[in-house]
């Protein structure tokens, strides 16, 4: 411990906050949507079964507590964004997860999109990826929705549908589409100009 000791020493206590500061910031600026072909990075937000809505905090570099969603809903996957990106609600690409057991908010997964959910809300196009992760070699032939229970679907859409409504959000579900329409719809959030993967603040509060 003396290596310790001496940092201790050497830095003022202000200097020290700074440092701990610094080393707990989630900085997400580097990490591209997309690493290549067919693979995104997909932050997590919310974990499985969840009532807590946790967002990430650009500012801050932290994730932060949102709200409590109604008792009767809890999040069906996994549930996050691809940072770096910019949808069409003013915010990150949506993106969900499914997972053997839930992570936990701010874990970085390298994940393989499977399709997209198309759903409106007040309006305005909020679709959201449906991945797998890539480290989970039981799920590695899992390449479409098609491969996904249309019950377990379903089920997801109901939530979106339900929890927005207790809300007394108006949301409108457009059904699901397969893996060959992911691309286009991360290309689309990732325009040129944000080639240098900055932070992109949130607009607004979106489930």
């Amino acid at each position: 411990y003396q290596p310790l000791v001496f940092f201790l020493k050497d830095h003022s206590f202000q200097e020290l906050v700074s440092i701990i500061k610094w080393s707990i910031k989630m900085d997400i600026s580097s990490i591209p949507p997309s690493p290549k072909k067919g693979i995104v990075n997909l932050i997590v937000e919310i974990p499985a079964g969840s009532r807590n809505k946790y967002e990430y905090c650009s500012e801050a570099g932290i994730m932060a507590l949102d709200r409590i969603l109604h008792s009767s809903v809890r999040y069906p996957f996994d549930y996050g964004f691809i940072p770096n990106t910019l949808a069409d609600d003013g915010a990150p690409l949506d993106a969900m997860i499914i997972m053997d057991e839930p992570t936990f908010a701010g874990c970085l997964i390298k994940a393989r999109p499977i399709g997209v959910l198309d759903m409106h809300d007040c309006g305005e196009y909020d679709g959201k990826l449906l991945c797998v992760p890539i480290a989970n070699g039981r799920q590695n032939n899992i390449v479409s929705i098609q491969q996904i229970a249309a019950s377990q679907l379903e089920d997801v859409a109901e939530f979106f549908r339900t929890s927005k409504g207790l809300e007394g959000r108006t949301v409108q579900i457009d059904g699901w589409r397969d893996y060959d329409v992911v691309e286009q719809l991360i290309q689309k959030c990732t325009p040129n100009k944000k080639k240098t993967f900055k932070v992109l603040k949130k607009t607004k509060t979106t489930i």
